[in-house]
């Protein structure tokens, strides 16, 4: 609970400070902010990515449609598939459970593996039809 009620102090923090500031100072401060922002959800989407390549292949559908399929193929699809789920997660996360997940390293884990459950199926059965 701490660590919840701490990350959501930081996240203020960062808000409350890019407010605040004016001129020329500002752009450097709203641009570390959004370095900081991205650099975050690019760790995000890689973590999404690697869970969702590890969840397609415990999937009975993948098993059988992978049957068919080279190698080459069953790649291909695992990067559309997880391309999906990984541009989906942004819109399925709070800015609060991002910095949680910042600080957690079991809160990323368990974040990472809702994600990938609430898309996958939805992106997996858009690319294979």
């Amino acid at each position: 609970m701490k660590k919840i009620l701490a990350s959501t102090m930081m996240l203020a923090t960062f808000a409350l400070a890019g407010c605040t500031t004016t001129g020329a100072t500002n752009s450097g401060t709203s641009t570390a902010i959004g370095t900081a922002n991205e650099i975050g959800m690019n760790v995000f989407r890689a973590a999404i990515d690697n869970q969702c390549r590890s969840q397609i292949e415990k999937q009975n559908a993948w098993r059988v449609a992978s049957v068919a399929m080279t190698e080459a193929q069953q790649e291909s699809v695992k990067t559309k598939v997880c391309g999906c789920v990984s541009e989906q997660a942004p819109q399925q996360v709070t800015i609060v459970e991002l910095g949680n997940a910042a600080i957690d390293s079991q809160y990323r884990t368990q974040l990472v593996a809702q994600v990938v459950a609430k898309s996958l199926q939805s992106c997996y059965t858009s690319f294979v039809q």
